[in-house]
């Protein structure tokens, strides 16, 4: 369920409040910017003043994002994250105006609840090209443009199952917990150089991540207990919330922090 829309779940109450000029005169890249989470952190950020480096795989979502919000300042860019040759494309519109305030890594995706016995070389080596190489270089190219400032924020997208066990198959859950280690090095690393990195780890969430539980023993193990123990699915803007509140200079004293938006779902 981690990060996917459940129908018989209710959906967690949300009520958005922008808050105007919070990201004026900044550049924020976000991956996966065309659709769930990532539209909607895209949508918040741009909205709130900024200047959006609008990354996805798709170009007809990107297409669409950008004509529904002309008045928005979105600079679409089609990429494979997992890709280094996308990768470069994306940071090479940077620019040298305002160089890079932030960067949200938020494309990812899932892999079917496949237990260690039953995953595949291909899903996990798919996996983890886009939830942890991704990640990873996105992050290598552009702390050096947060380094000639002297200032970044970044936030990855962890999920539940980076925070245990049994909320996804083996490949997504080791995924997610490889990204909060990367979170916690990162901020130790460049914290001195004023570049902050945090996590946000969602719970259930009304995305297009899919991930059907294909695995009888999964079934058997968690299906049950993930439905009982769910207070809900989330909206996307609900997660953008969190994430630009990271992202943003309110949360100046907070680095290395892996923060839950799930509705109290992990406090069981």
């Amino acid at each position: 369920m981690s990060e996917q829309s459940t129908p018989q779940m209710k959906i967690i109450p949300f009520t958005e409040q922008i808050i105007a000029g919070r990201f004026s005169d900044k550049t924020v890249i976000v991956t996966g910017s065309a659709s769930g989470i990532g539209r909607a952190t895209t949508l918040r950020i741009a909205r709130e003043g900024g200047r959006v480096i609008a990354s996805d795989i798709s170009s007809d979502r990107l297409a669409v994002l950008v004509a529904d919000n002309p008045q928005l300042d979105l600079v679409p860019v089609v990429g494979d994250i997992s890709v280094q040759e996308d990768v470069d494309q994306i940071v090479e519109i940077i620019g040298s105006d305002n160089g890079l305030y932030g960067l949200v890594n938020n494309a990812g995706i899932m892999d079917n609840f496949q237990t260690i016995s039953e995953v595949t070389d291909e899903v996990w080596e798919r996996v983890f090209a886009v939830n942890v190489w991704g990640t990873m270089r996105m992050s290598r190219a552009a702390i050096p443009y947060m380094l000639e400032n002297r200032q970044g924020a970044i936030v990855n997208l962890t999920s539940a199952a980076g925070l245990g066990g049994g909320a996804a198959g083996v490949a997504y859950t080791a995924s997610k917990h490889a990204v909060i280690g990367m979170t916690k090095n990162t901020a130790i690393m460049y914290g001195p150089d004023g570049i902050r990195c945090n996590a946000v780890a969602p719970g259930g969430v009304i995305t297009n991540i899919g991930g059907q539980m294909l695995s009888r023993r999964a079934q058997e193990r968690i299906g049950a207990a993930m439905f009982v123990t769910s207070p809900g699915v989330a909206t996307p803007e609900a997660l953008a919330a969190t994430i630009t509140w990271l992202l943003s200079p309110d949360a100046g004293n907070v680095n290395g922090a892996v923060v839950s938006s799930d509705g109290g779902w992990k406090a069981f």
